[in-house]
């Protein structure tokens, strides 16, 4: 048997059928929804990082064949073994810059929130801080691609964890006008993890912008608030919009 047959038997054996409904339901599988005919095995992330990190010697060319499987948790599989892969080669250039080209090239199978949230930050988020550069995520930010939109904001954790804001900043303005939801819960997130760093630095972001932004991203930006900022921002979010409705 491939590499990839063996892989994805493992996963099949390790999987729960009983909670492919609960899965499918949980990552909006249906008809006009986000993960629109999505498949599942029925597998959870613990049980399948651990079977991911055993493979992380594999080649790209098994990636490329686990990445573009139907099945979601075979797409999952392989970018937790990248993430395995660059965490162990993270001295050897060369190969970390391979795997930031294949992140890139296979950006769009990453197609749900887990896909992203469980890879973005520890992969392109890791090589943007290494190389101290941005640029990789701000073209992420002018995708016509939902996931591509989200991995650029998911991404800015790690250089938020090292004291770096203006990527999050930079970014959450793009997404003010944002249309969709979970764009909305990323951004606010992120916001919400710079506030945990440097409540100034949220602080400046929502006097300036608080008005405008979608409700659900102000809301989980300032979810760790004390009650008084948080009735302050929301309160200042409804009284722009009285008075754009009096217009």
């Amino acid at each position: 048997m491939k590499t990839a047959d063996v892989w994805k038997e493992e996963l099949k054996k390790a999987a729960k059928p009983e909670k492919i409904a609960v899965f499918q339901k949980f990552f909006k599988t249906g008809k006009g929804e986000y993960g629109e005919g999505d498949i599942f095995i029925g597998l959870a992330v613990p049980d399948n990082r651990k079977i991911a990190k055993t493979k992380w010697e594999c080649g790209i060319d098994v990636l490329d064949e686990m990445i573009s499987s139907e099945v979601h948790e075979h797409r999952l599989s392989a970018l937790l073994c990248l993430v395995e892969k660059y965490r162990k080669l993270k001295k050897d250039r060369n190969a970390c810059e391979e795997l930031i080209k294949f992140y890139l090239d296979h950006a769009k199978n990453a197609n749900n929130w887990d896909l992203v949230d469980l890879s973005a930050t520890y992969t392109i988020g890791e090589w943007c801080v290494e190389n101290s550069d941005f640029s990789l995520l701000y073209r992420f930010s002018e995708s016509a691609n939902l996931w591509e939109q989200k991995i650029a904001i998911v991404a800015t954790a790690t250089a938020i964890r090292k004291g770096i804001f203006y990527p999050t900043i930079t970014i959450a303005e793009k997404y003010l006008s944002h249309p969709h939801e979970l764009i909305h819960k990323a951004t606010g997130w992120m916001l919400r993890e710079v506030g945990k760093r440097d409540i100034k630095a949220l602080r400046d972001f929502l006097d300036k912008h608080s008005h405008e932004m979608p409700r659900t991203a102000l809301r989980y930006a300032i979810e760790r608030m004390d009650e008084a900022e948080r009735k302050h921002y929301l309160a200042s979010k409804t009284k722009k919009n009285s008075e754009k409705a009096e217009k």
